[in-house]
C-alpha cells in the first residue's frame, strides 16, 4: 500500500515519524548486521589495521582492509517477495570490495524480482590479521550462509532456496563456498549446513591455476609462489562433485583479466557430474561490467532472470 493511500484512508493524521517508518518498511536497505557474533576465529588484532571506504555522494563504493565483517540485508516488497534468497559476494581481487556496483546495485535488482538479498563484506585475506589468510574469506561465506539460514522465519526466507552470488574474485569465494561448504575451517556450534542452494557465477575466477588464474587474486589469497597442494585446493573446477549446487555462469570472450577459461572449466566439471548448470559467453563484454555496461554483456540479467525462474 502507498503513503498516500494510507494518509486518505485514515482519518488522523498521522505523526511523521510514523510515516517515515512506513517508508523504511516499504523501501528497505535494511540493517547491517555484524557478521560474527562471537570472537572471529583465528583473527590477529592489529590496531594499526585500520578499515578503508571509498563514498561518492554518500555512497560507499569501495570498501578495503575489512576487519569487521558485515551483512547488509535488502528486503524486498512484501508482496512480491518468492521466498529465494541471494548472498552476494562483490568482486575486487581479494584486494579490495567493489560494494556498489557488485553488491548494492546488485542487491536491488534482485529485490524487482522478489527475492531477498544479502551483500558480504568480507574480509580479505592478509596475515596481518589473520593466522592462515587462505581461509579467511571462506570462514566468512560459510558463517553468513549459516547466519541467513538461522534466520529465516526473521527475514521470511526459504531455507531450501538459499543462492550465492560472486562477481569475479567474489565468484572465486562463491564457487569455493559451493565446492569447500563442508570443510570444516572454524568451530561451528550448531549442525547448520553452509552449503548453497544454487550459485550465480558473473566473470569469476575460478581457477588458481597459473595458466589460467587471475594472478592478483592467486597472490592475494594464496600468497607470491604457493605450493602445487594449495593451488590445487584452491581450484575449484578439481572439486565439483555430484553434491555441487547448480550454476548460471556469464563471462566475455574478451575477458583479459580473467580469462573465460575459467567459466568454461568450471561448467564442464558440473556437467561431467550431471550438475544443472547454465553458461553464457558473450563475444564482447571485457571484465568488471556489472550489472551490464556494455556490448552484450548488458543482457545478461535478464537471461539470469529466465534461469532462476526455472528452479525457484
Amino acid at each position: 500500500m502507498k503513503i498516500n493511500t494510507i494518509l486518505k484512508a485514515s482519518r488522523y493524521a498521522l505523526p511523521i515519524f510514523f510515516i517515515l517508518g512506513i517508508h523504511s518498511q516499504i523501501h528497505a536497505q535494511d540493517q547491517i548486521i555484524p557478521l560474527w557474533t562471537e570472537a572471529i576465529p583465528d583473527a590477529i588484532y592489529n590496531s594499526n589495521y585500520q578499515e578503508k571506504e571509498i563514498s561518492k555522494e554518500g555512497i560507499v563504493q569501495n570498501s578495503s582492509k575489512v576487519i569487521t565483517p558485515t551483512l547488509s540485508v535488502f528486503l524486498p516488497n512484501e508482496s512480491s517477495t518468492n521466498g529465494a534468497s541471494v548472498l552476494i559476494f562483490p568482486g575486487g581481487g581479494y584486494s579490495h570490495l567493489a560494494i556498489d556496483k557488485e553488491g548494492t546495485k546488485v542487491a536491488r535488482w534482485l529485490n524487482t524480482l522478489g527475492i531477498t538479498a544479502f551483500v558480504l563484506k568480507y574480509r580479505l585475506p592478509n596475515e596481518q590479521i589473520m593466522k592462515d589468510k587462505t581461509i579467511g574469506p571462506l570462514q566468512d561465506a560459510q558463517e553468513a550462509i549459516r547466519y541467513i539460514r538461522r534466520n529465516v522465519e526473521k527475514w521470511k526466507v526459504n531455507k531450501d532456496k538459499i543462492g550465492v552470488m560472486g562477481f569475479s574474485a567474489g565468484g572465486h569465494l562463491a564457487a569455493t563456498l559451493s565446492t569447500h561448504y563442508n570443510e570444516k575451517i572454524y568451530q561451528v556450534s550448531d549442525s547448520v549446513s553452509a552449503k548453497p542452494d544454487f550459485s550465480i557465477l558473473i566473470y569469476p575466477v575460478i581457477s588458481m591455476n597459473n595458466e589460467i588464474t587471475h594472478k592478483g587474486s592467486q597472490n592475494n589469497l594464496l600468497g607470491i609462489s604457493p605450493s602445487i597442494s594449495l593451488i590445487d585446493k584452491f581450484s575449484n573446477e578439481q572439486h565439483v562433485n555430484s553434491e555441487t549446487p547448480p550454476a548460471f555462469i556469464i563471462h566475455a570472450t574478451d575477458d583479459l583479466v580473467v580469462p573465460a577459461e575459467n567459466s568454461i572449466n568450471y561448467y564442464l566439471a558440473l556437467k561431467k557430474n550431471k550438475i544443472p548448470a547454465e553458461l553464457h559467453l558473450y563475444e564482447k563484454g571485457g571484465h568488471g561490467f556489472g550489472l551490464g555496461v556494455k556490448e552484450t554483456s548488458q543482457y545478461w540479467t535478464k537471461d539470469c532472470e529466465n534461469w532462476l525462474r526455472g528452479i525457484l
